[in-house]
């Protein structure tokens, strides 16, 4: 979102001409700081003034495993040497998460939320829920953790609410019904944050169980400013969902939450061509994405080399895998 790399040199020659010697320049903007309160318009993601933009940047790991990997070390380099715009805090409600330690966990949500935010980039919370997909089985959980995430951030233009992860298993309109539940408890206390919803089968808009956005497209969530979530991993996902992607995003508003270059489960070869090909596609939608993760996983996904979290080295590719390179790329660009 708003990379003013070329304009910004431009500012800099003439501000270097117009400012006397000796006086501070003023602070380059940030995404929030230019971008302010995001909001839906039309199809289209967009910033206060009502431009569309395109947030590019990377999501956590899950924070009861790899909380060590997002630091103030990490932050910096995210916001500044990768120049991200937003940050995914994925917080696991199964798996020893959440359900584990609420409130050591929504604190934890919070601390990176803030990190995020004391650097200028926005903030995707996300209710990672995945295994059981059915979102009706943390109904509660969901409720007592987006209402004291909305009552923190409710004055803060630098979130958004990811409210399911990835469903699976469950009807659209089990899904549907999910979200005009939690929906409600997010607007009570912030009334003007963009929600973002999953959708069935992995967030695939019903494709990996053998469905498509129609779906989505004739029975929408009745719900104002809200984006749909698409999740892919290249190397196992091919034209099939790019497809998806585009067709749906020709209906409906989405927000690409989670993908990889590597097999569905964040393993193994990346496809680089392939990805590139939905880069190419959330270009020029402007469609907004964060890449799955910013750690240091064995996994090839992870874009750190292993055992680079339980160091103070982050910038630059001398700690990333190949992956971690070559997202790190397409993010400045």
């Amino acid at each position: 979102m708003r990379k003013p790399l070329l304009f910004a040199s431009a500012l800099g020659v003439l501000m270097a001409l117009q400012t006397p010697a000796g006086a501070a320049e003023p602070p380059a903007p940030t995404p929030v700081s230019a971008g302010g309160q995001l909001k839906v318009c039309g199809l289209r993601l967009c910033d206060d003034q009502g431009r569309a933009v395109q947030l590019r940047g990377m999501s956590t790991h899950g924070t009861q495993w790899y909380a060590r990997c997002v630091t103030d070390g990490s932050l910096d380099a995210l916001a500044g040497d990768w120049r991200a715009d937003v940050l995914r805090v994925s917080t696991y409600v199964q798996e020893g998460g959440y359900e584990t330690d609420p409130q050591r966990f929504t604190a934890l949500a919070q601390k990176f939320v803030d990190g995020a935010h004391r650097r200028g980039m926005y903030a995707v919370i996300d209710w990672h829920m995945l295994d059981p997909g059915d979102p009706d089985f943390n109904l509660a959980r969901a409720r007592t953790f987006f209402t004291a995430m909305a009552q923190k951030y409710k004055d803060n233009p630098g979130v958004l609410y990811e409210i399911a992860n990835e469903p699976s298993g469950v009807s659209w309109s089990k899904i549907k019904a999910y979200a005009e539940k939690i929906i409600p408890v997010i607007r009570a206390q912030d009334p003007d944050a963009v929600v973002l919803v999953g959708t069935r089968a992995w967030s695939s808009f019903g494709v990996s169980e053998g469905a498509d956005e129609q779906e989505v497209v004739r029975n929408p969530v009745n719900a104002s400013n809200i984006m749909y979530t698409f999740h892919f991993y290249a190397a196992s996902h091919r034209v099939e969902y790019l497809d998806a992607l585009n067709r749906a995003s020709d209906r409906l508003p989405v927000f690409v939450t989670e993908f990889g270059t590597q097999d569905y489960a964040g393993e193994g070869a990346n496809d680089f061509a392939q990805t590139q090909r939905f880069l190419d596609l959330m270009k020029r939608k402007k469609i907004s994405w964060t890449n799955w993760n910013y750690s240091d996983d064995h996994r090839s996904g992870a874009v750190f080399k292993t055992g680079t979290c339980d160091g103070d080295t982050w910038a630059g590719t001398g700690v990333l895998k190949e992956a971690g390179v070559w997202i790190r790329q397409r993010i400045r660009e």
